[in-house]
């Protein structure tokens, strides 16, 4: 499985992208049927609170991806809650099937 890591207008650090990486492979764990992971984060108006904005798109087989956006204080915060409502997709997606 594949993923990918884009940080829009600032540099990322490893420490982020360990965090991110670790997040996503609890999730696939889960669901085998991911096969790939888009992940784009994001600094919206700079100096203010609530200013980091991730984006998390899974892509399943079946023509189907998912995805999620969220903005919080910080990335790991964003990822969290994108991570959670990515789970309550595949959940759905799974009952369908």
């Amino acid at each position: 499985m594949e993923v990918n890591i884009k940080a829009l207008h600032f540099d990322i650090t490893d420490k982020l992208v360990a965090f991110i990486n670790k997040k996503i492979d609890k999730l696939t764990r889960r669901y085998e049927a991911v096969t790939g992971v888009d992940v784009t984060l994001k600094v919206v108006k700079p100096e203010t609170a609530m200013n980091k904005e991730a984006g998390v798109q899974l892509n399943v087989p079946g023509n189907e991806n998912l995805f999620a956006s969220k903005t919080a204080d910080s990335f790991e915060e964003a990822i969290d809650l994108c991570l959670d409502a990515l789970e309550k997709q595949l959940s759905r997606l799974k009952e369908k099937k």
